[in-house]
């Protein structure tokens, strides 16, 4: 796989992180702002061109190599230079990848609706709208992230994938658990529960698991099982898994109304009660809505007659007691405010909620939000790069997830037709340590099976597999093209 050639505009968090990982992976990269004292920090973390400069310049960006990149990734802090630098481009250089990272919502859900109503105009030969390839919208990222996770329960950090029934769920192992002081190889043997471990945890390092692995109480296991299964894995495990019948959602913003649509919007096609029909009876199931602005909770009230909806502040003990939120399954915490979040599902916890979700900032207070006793906790500038790099990873890759802050990346590509991995075996192209296959899917075929060192790979099957992040680049050059 050779190296791309990439620019960036904007760097800030995202930037910055997207810059380091293509760095990592030998790529070029060409770093523009137009703001010296976050140049100065970017230069100062950086081996990589780093420029600073308008970059919505035409005249910029062709001195920093753009007629030979791969691809054009805009995260400044304004959408307009964002989307309008991805136009200018794609009139001069229409065959370059072009990324742009929106927030104002509608431009997004309008674009996305044009295109949807005029596919044919916008399909084929012809360009897209804006000349943006993909746009990104952080706060539906998160929203989906959040979504997925109460699907599968709130039990932990919870990966998925499109049309699987299979999830990564993180697990926790108990003391006393079926678990406890067993290795890997002797699983099987013990454990009737069809699940494949992805990676392993312990005293905060992160690796790859082997046959003679030691799981222990207080071990974190990532593990491959289907849906149907997960409860009863949690249960090996030692870990319980609640029924969700009464769910609080505090903070009715955007990302809040964008999770809420998700869990209840169409009663014939509701995630929600689908997903809590096998748990509880109708009359028992409940969804709060609790923001402290009038206006919003207003809103909020009018948008979803279906849900409770209070205008209260959800760190009041007193309100939260009389109101019975105290006894609640799940807390969701997605306001602005993340830190807030954090201490709030903290503190919804101490007085009682079962199990709580808070929006992050990032994959470091992810790492907090777990010591403070969070069940899941959703980073958000995280799922925006995440997002990000499956795009620029080649037409082979499908989706990237990072797990335990960045140091491995699940990946979901498809086999091709030059691949190393055409037609072999996976005990043939098996590297322990580096990476794991973990389920395939057969070309022309819609079910996701398990892997194991007998599976044969084939042109146009999609593998789902973990490996280390420094890895990355090079592990998927034997399942794609090298000049993909």
């Amino acid at each position: 796989m050779v190296p791309m050639r990439i620019v960036i505009i904007g760097a800030g968090f995202t930037g910055i992180q997207l810059a380091k990982l293509l760095v990592n992976e030998k790529n070029q990269v060409a770093l523009i702002d137009n703001d010296e004292d976050v140049i100065r920090h970017a230069s100062n973390q950086l081996d990589c061109t780093v420029l600073c400069a308008d970059g919505n310049s035409l005249d910029t960006l062709e001195d920093v190599g753009i007629a030979k990149a791969d691809a054009l990734v805009c995260v400044t802090s304004s959408d307009e230079v964002n989307m309008i630098t991805c136009s200018l481009v794609d009139a001069v250089y229409p065959e370059i990848t072009k990324i742009a990272r929106v927030r104002n919502y509608a431009y997004y859900v309008n674009t996305a609706s044009a295109q949807k109503k005029h596919s044919t105009n916008f399909g084929g030969k012809k360009r897209p709208l804006y000349g943006i390839d993909y746009m990104i919208h952080p706060d539906v990222e998160a929203a989906e992230a959040i979504v997925q996770a109460v699907k599968n329960g709130a039990i932990g950090s919870v990966v998925s994938f499109n049309d699987s029934e299979h999830v990564i769920a993180r697990i926790v192992v108990a003391k006393g658990s079926q678990l406890d002081g067993i290795t890997l190889k002797d699983i099987r043997s013990k454990v009737e529960v069809p699940f494949l471990i992805a990676y392993i945890e312990n005293d905060g390092k992160t690796s790859l698991p082997f046959g003679d692995t030691l799981i222990s109480a207080g071990t974190t296991i990532g593990a491959l099982v289907s849906k149907s299964d997960l409860t009863q894995l949690t249960q090996i495990c030692g870990a319980t898994q609640n029924a969700l019948n009464k769910i609080a959602l505090i903070g009715a913003g955007r990302i809040g109304t964008i999770v809420t649509e998700r869990l209840l919007k169409s009663n014939k096609n509701s995630i929600l009660p689908k997903f809590l029909s096998s748990l509880a009876t109708k009359k028992n199931q409940e969804f709060t809505i609790i923001d402290k602005n009038e206006e919003i909770a207003k809103t909020a009230a009018e948008k979803f007659p279906e849900a409770k909806v209070m205008n209260a502040d959800a760190s009041d003990e007193v309100f939260l007691k009389e109101e019975g939120i105290t006894s609640y399954d799940l807390a969701i915490c997605c306001t602005h405010n993340h830190e807030m979040n954090m201490i709030l599902a903290a503190y919804l916890e101490s007085l009682g909620v079962k199990q709580t979700v808070s929006l992050v900032a990032s994959s470091a207070f992810a790492q907090i939000s777990e010591k403070l006793g969070i069940d899941v906790s959703v980073p958000l500038r995280d799922t925006v790069v995440d997002s990000i790099m499956s795009h620029l990873r080649g037409k082979s890759v499908k989706e990237i997830h990072t797990v335990t802050n960045g140091q491995l990346e699940i990946v979901e590509c498809e086999v091709t037709l030059n691949s190393k991995a055409n037609g072999k075996y996976l005990k043939e192209i098996a590297d322990p340590g580096k990476f794991l296959v973990l389920m395939n899917k057969l070309s022309g075929t819609s079910e996701y099976k398990i892997s194991n060192g007998n599976t044969k790979l084939s042109v146009g099957d999609n593998v789902v597999l973990i490996t280390v992040a420094e890895e990355s680049k090079k592990i998927l050059s034997y399942f794609s093209d090298n000049e993909d």
